[in-house]
């Protein structure tokens, strides 16, 4: 055999064989998860909790790496430039399919430039004070808002996120105005009501169960349509006056585009075994968060169809960041 023949023989076996191969063989080094936001928050504790069941089955333990800022934007542009080997992942939080609406223009398609993946689960959020405060509950302090319209802020984990977006919709549906104040990840806006610079946050249940059974932050109310599980004590938003408003934070996991398909559903399977697997199912319950684990297919209708419906709510908030 000549070497361009050679040649020509590996290169047909690179096109037709070689994502098969890559797929089973995958991962021969570890894989880095970005996380958009900062250590300590509801994304990075569930990343975390993956990673360590991923390692068994990839004999790999996974890199966390923390990308926090802009609402996700940091990281996602990361991940867009990376290759899609499978090797560069991300986990995203409701915010990913909104940024369009926030920004003017965003480095990268929402997307185009993305290989979904599964999602991997949602929760509530909750509505939370410092528990020195004399706040009991939820419609006392709308009450308050609209006594004094300029005098209330809130803390978030960054703009565009789930917290964000549950904010926004409070203020739309509850006729109450207050600032939202980003900051650069879950845990530093729960820091921010605990040291008094904000007087309230908006926080998955992951990022405030433990302050709340430390009796350091009271939870005023949860945000979707039933209670939860591991606050049942807390009334939900519709009951304090507030009738058809559920808001929750789901996440999930995308590759850049481009990704071959058998990988992909590799992934997709790793994932979702790792979702059922007994100790991350009992993990994701103790932060009060349902697992899923969808198809690419799913996961991409889904987000699509989250876009269609905050686009209306957040065109009239008119948020525009630069």
């Amino acid at each position: 055999m000549n070497r361009c023949l050679r040649a020509g023989v590996a290169i047909l076996l690179l096109l037709t064989g070689g994502g098969l191969a890559s797929a089973e063989t995958f991962p021969s080094r570890p894989v880095h998860i970005l996380v958009p936001y900062a250590a300590g928050g509801a994304v990075d504790i569930i990343a975390r909790t993956l990673g360590d069941v991923l390692a068994k089955t990839w004999g790999q333990q996974p890199v966390i790496d923390n990308r926090p800022g802009a609402g996700g934007i940091i990281a996602s542009q990361a991940l867009v430039q990376s290759a899609p080997d499978g090797y560069t992942l991300i986990l995203v939080a409701s915010g990913h399919p909104l940024n369009q609406f926030f920004y003017s223009k965003l480095p990268y398609d929402t997307f185009k430039d993305f290989t979904p993946i599964t999602e991997v689960g949602y929760s509530p959020l909750a509505v939370v004070v410092d528990s020195k405060t004399s706040t009991r509950d939820l419609s006392a302090l709308l009450a308050d808002m609209r006594q004094k319209p300029d005098a209330f802020s809130y803390a978030t984990s960054g703009i565009g996120t789930s917290a964000h977006l549950a904010g926004e919709l409070l203020k739309h549906m509850a006729k109450v105005q207050m600032t939202m104040v980003p900051y650069r990840g879950g845990a530093p806006a729960v820091t921010a009501v605990l040291s008094g610079d904000v007087p309230l946050a908006i926080n998955p249940l992951a990022e405030i169960l433990s302050q709340v059974e430390g009796k350091n932050l009271r939870a005023l109310a949860v945000t979707t349509k039933t209670r939860s599980s591991v606050l049942p004590d807390v009334p939900t938003v519709t009951e304090q006056g507030v009738p058809g408003y559920d808001a929750a934070v789901w996440w999930g996991f995308l590759g850049p585009k481009g990704m071959p398909a058998d990988l992909v559903d590799r992934l997709n399977r790793d994932l979702i075994a790792a979702l059922r697997t007994p100790s991350v199912v009992e993990r994701l319950k103790s932060l009060g968060a349902e697992p899923v684990g969808s198809s690419p297919a799913e996961f991409d209708a889904y987000m699509r169809a989250e876009a269609e419906r905050w686009e209306p709510i957040l065109k009239d908030a008119n948020i525009k960041m630069q």
